[in-house]
């Protein structure tokens, strides 16, 4: 499997933050919507494992169904969508590269939110009030815990969450830009991604399945999920855009403008005549 290395995944990351910028609404919006089902689904499958594990073995069932939630992340990257959290690290170093403007980066966040939201909400409608995924027992169980495990966290306590997600989710598609074959990209994602769900991060559009299914099953309201989703989506937005975007831009792409503005201006500078040619023009003077 070959790979890129870090200078060349930032430029690669850039380029892909521009195209996110410039999709035309609906394009964004269709991919949105696929974006957020798909998590939703790897959520989904990770309450079904990890409900089924005894709970004297409850470690083992979280690491199980960790393990098998990146699938919602690969299908994003892989098949095509288009996810707040990955847009977070790739649309804002675009931005500092001087690709796009603020506005566009507003804009995109905005429809990615809205459209990752109604395909998350799609499925924990669908398939997990309608269909009964998450309301029969004992996945009913797991998901009012885990769900109410993140509604209990303070604003800063979901804020840092937030950050230690995305740092990691971010950290995934960096890495899945950097390589050049199907396998090198599912590798690339799955690491990162089981960390953050296995160590218990708060990922925003994950919350927007989790926490909707909960309410749907009859626990918990909308204002307290409307809590936790402004601390988290501003935790997940300092992750990946500051802990990454800004991180490498710094490291690889600023310190490299630098120093070609460096040697442009070095360039403009009056090169000073050589010996034999001064001697020749103090003699004319």
């Amino acid at each position: 499997m070959s790979y890129r290395k870090p200078e060349e995944i930032a430029h690669i990351t850039v380029a892909m933050g521009e195209k996110k910028a410039n999709m035309r609404p609906l394009q964004a919006c269709t991919l949105g919507f696929l974006a957020g089902a798909f998590i939703a689904l790897g959520f989904l499958l990770y309450l079904r494992v990890a409900a089924g594990v005894p709970a004297a073995w409850s470690g083992l069932g979280t690491l199980l169904g960790a393990a098998l939630f990146p699938i919602g992340l690969i299908l994003t990257i892989i098949a095509g969508g288009e996810l707040l959290t990955g847009n977070m690290m790739a649309v804002p170093l675009a931005r500092l590269q001087g690709k796009i403007t603020t506005k566009q980066l507003a804009v995109n966040w905005l429809l990615i939110t809205l459209s990752n939201f109604a395909g998350a909400l799609f499925v924990a409608y669908l398939f997990g009030h309608v269909v009964g995924l998450t309301e029969a027992e004992p996945y009913l169980s797991k998901l009012v815990k885990v769900a109410g495990t993140k509604l209990d966290e303070s604003f800063l306590q979901a804020f840092i969450s937030g950050i230690g997600c995305n740092w990691l989710v971010a950290l995934a598609v960096w890495l899945a830009y950097g390589a050049d074959d199907v396998a090198g990209k599912m590798l690339g994602i799955w690491f990162p991604t089981m960390t953050f769900v296995a160590i218990g991060f708060q990922h925003v559009v994950a919350n927007m399945f989790l926490i909707p299914a909960a309410i749907f099953a009859g626990h918990y309201t909308w204002l307290e999920y409307l809590g936790n989703f402004v601390p988290v989506f501003l935790g997940n937005a300092v992750g990946g855009s500051i802990f990454v975007a800004t991180a490498y831009w710094m490291a690889y792409l600023r310190t490299k403008e630098k120093s070609v503005l460096n040697r442009e201006s070095a360039l403009l500078q009056p090169q000073p005549l050589p010996t034999s040619e001064r001697t020749v023009a103090e003699g004319k003077a």
